[in-house]
């Protein structure tokens, strides 16, 4: 049997200037019977050969090189190959409190839980090395059976808790004798997720945050335009919707999530398209944004959703009214912001 307690696995692409502290966040982790499995994919600067450097002298980490086929791809090769009791998924550019692993397993261990959902940090980048952090979390909690957590699940997705893989710690036999893997998809995290707690029993909910995320640096995906960034969370909603309808859930709170995740994602996808590197004309930008606002499913979810701050019930002013002219006015004004000022944005964004 193996004495590995955790198989830490992460993907590898373009992350030169941010792997070490990532990799390093692992080792000084507080317990050590862990495996770190990092697949290179593909990647064509030195990412690759600073973990091969990092490997050399730390045996417990094994990095394997593979051709460019996406993080969904790297993640599946190593969780065939993962021995440990649990599975931890992490992004290389992000980095973890020394606590994280060891407190997780306590708790797995401690619940015999499938899985083990924790608090995180957005560290929003607005300089090189000046940064604000939020903290996301909700209340402790343990559930032995489906019924109780599916009833408490809006909650989690309310508080963005049930999205990311990074924040969790799975039983790998869970995963394994599901056969539970990364779809080939933009942003797999999500039905990943969703294929995870679909029919899960044993879950455990921590109060504390451990896990940072990076956001917004020059470089990331996260603070780019998206190409069909739409159609993909159109997609997302149509999963969200199965998922609770599978599980029999529809009581009015939440709907009412559902609905309110739905349009401020619904409004991040007309701000996309403002973006100044969205390289369509000002005439297609319009016509796509009539298209969006006449969406039935768009009027649906307003009727629905019930916005917690001032400034979503301001964003949703235009779209109500279903006013092209302003609607795009706004969302420039929302990407000027993102631009310009990335420190207020963050803060709006939190606050919504």
């Amino acid at each position: 049997m193996s004495d590995i307690k955790i198989s830490i696995i992460m993907p590898v692409y373009k992350v030169e200037q941010y792997v070490g502290k990532a990799i390093e966040s692992i080792q000084s982790q507080s317990l050590k019977e862990w495996e770190f499995l990092i697949v290179d994919d593909g990647t064509p600067d030195l990412s690759g050969e600073i973990c091969d450097e990092y490997a050399k002298d730390d045996d417990r980490i094994k990095v394997f090189h593979k051709e460019n086929g996406g993080a969904p791809s790297a993640r599946n090769m190593a969780i065939e190959m993962a021995k440990g009791k649990y599975m931890y998924f992490m992004d290389s550019d992000d980095w973890a409190e020394p606590n994280m692993l060891e407190e997780m397993y306590q708790l797995a261990e401690k619940n015999q839980s499938q899985l083990v959902v924790s608090g995180f940090y957005i560290d929003t980048y607005y300089d090189q090395n000046k940064y604000i952090s939020e903290k996301v979390f909700v209340d402790d909690a343990v559930y032995s059976n489906a019924e109780m957590f599916r009833k408490n699940a809006y909650k989690y997705y309310d508080k963005n808790l049930l999205y990311t893989p990074w924040n969790k710690l799975y039983l790998a036999e869970y995963i394994k004798n599901n056969d539970l893997r990364f779809p080939k998809t933009l942003w797999d995290d999500f039905p990943f997720n969703i294929s995870v707690v679909k029919d899960i029993e044993k879950v455990t909910v921590s109060s504390k945050a451990y896990y940072h995320f990076i956001r917004a640096r020059v470089e990331s995906e996260t603070a780019a335009y998206r190409s069909g960034m739409y159609e993909k969370r159109e997609e997302e909603h149509g999963w969200m919707v199965s998922l609770f309808r599978y599980w029999g859930v529809n009581d009015e709170k939440s709907r009412e999530m559902i609905a309110r995740r739905y349009i401020e994602r619904f409004v991040g996808c007309i701000e996309n398209l403002t973006n100044s590197k969205c390289d369509l004309k000002h005439k297609e930008k319009r016509a796509n944004v009539k298209k969006m606002i006449l969406n039935p499913r768009v009027s649906e979810a307003l009727k629905e959703a019930k916005p917690k701050s001032l400034y979503m019930k301001i964003l949703l002013v235009p779209i109500r009214w279903k006013n092209v002219t302003l609607t795009i006015l706004e969302a420039k004004f929302i990407s000027l912001i993102k631009a310009k000022n990335i420190k207020l944005f963050a803060k709006l964004k939190a606050g919504r």
